[in-house]
């Protein structure tokens, strides 16, 4: 019998959750219920920094996604940041931050397929070296409102698509219409990736691979904005979905 690909999704961190205020696991539905409906098989990671847990953690999935949450922490990638500045980061998740940090170079060891969606795309570019805006409205001033979270489940702002990208070509438009919740960004891009999505004002809405470095994994592709939530009134993002979970099955054998 044929199985589905499964799909390896990252949580947040709660220091306090429902059960007992034990420290918890935190991650939207809509993630899960994305994956489901591309013919994925989701399953949610602990946050346990242990490297024989997140080797075999990523041997056992077909594909990896980074989602969403608070703030990177400052120190990763501005621990010479004006203190004013780094107070706008009201609330972060250093054992997230750890965990994640030793796991996505385990993701490009072993070729996986990965999917980064807003925050993940924060902590990828972090962990390549790259650099974050702190806050986007001091540090910007002109910038969009980005962070919109009572339309959270709808399109905001535009999003202009390189014409040669992943995205471009999957989305068959090289202007796209995304929600947006947060207030930082990708500043610095690092090397390997390029910027392949900007809003109006410059910042940068979606990341793929240089031309150089496109075989360091069989698919990739990281965004700002949340596809997984404008899917029920907006169908063509189901195509992100899809592709991803399709390469992950290739990926699988």
């Amino acid at each position: 019998m044929q199985t589905s690909p499964l799909i390896l999704i990252l949580p947040g961190t709660r220091l306090r959750g429902f059960e007992f205020e034990d420290p918890s696991l935190d991650v939207s539905e809509c993630y899960a219920r994305a994956v489901l409906a591309a013919g994925g098989f989701p399953l949610v990671a602990s946050c346990t920094a242990a490297p024989d847990y997140i080797a075999e953690c990523v041997r056992r999935c077909d594909g990896v996604m980074l989602t969403g949450g608070e703030d990177v922490q400052p120190e990763l990638y501005a621990a010479g940041a004006p203190a004013a500045l780094r107070a706008k980061v009201k609330t972060t998740e250093p054992e997230r931050d750890l965990f994640e940090t030793l796991l996505i170079p385990e993701i490009f060891r072993q070729r996986k397929p990965l999917f980064a969606i807003c925050r993940g795309q924060q902590i990828l570019n972090v962990a390549f070296g790259g650099t974050l805006l702190l806050d986007i409205p001091t540090q910007l001033p002109d910038a969009l409102p980005h962070r919109q979270f009572e339309r959270k489940n709808e399109p905001v702002h535009p999003v202009n698509l390189a014409p040669d990208s992943r995205l471009a070509r999957l989305l068959a438009a090289t202007a796209i219409a995304v929600n947006s919740t947060h207030h930082q960004a990708v500043d610095r891009v690092a090397p390997p990736f390029r910027a392949v999505g900007t809003a109006p004002d410059g910042v940068v809405e979606a990341m793929e691979f240089t031309a150089a470095e496109t075989g360091l994994l069989p698919w990739f592709v990281s965004v700002q904005f949340h596809p997984e939530r404008l899917l029920p009134n907006h169908p063509h993002y189901r195509e992100l979905f899809r592709d991803f979970v399709r390469a992950s099955a290739v990926n699988g054998g």
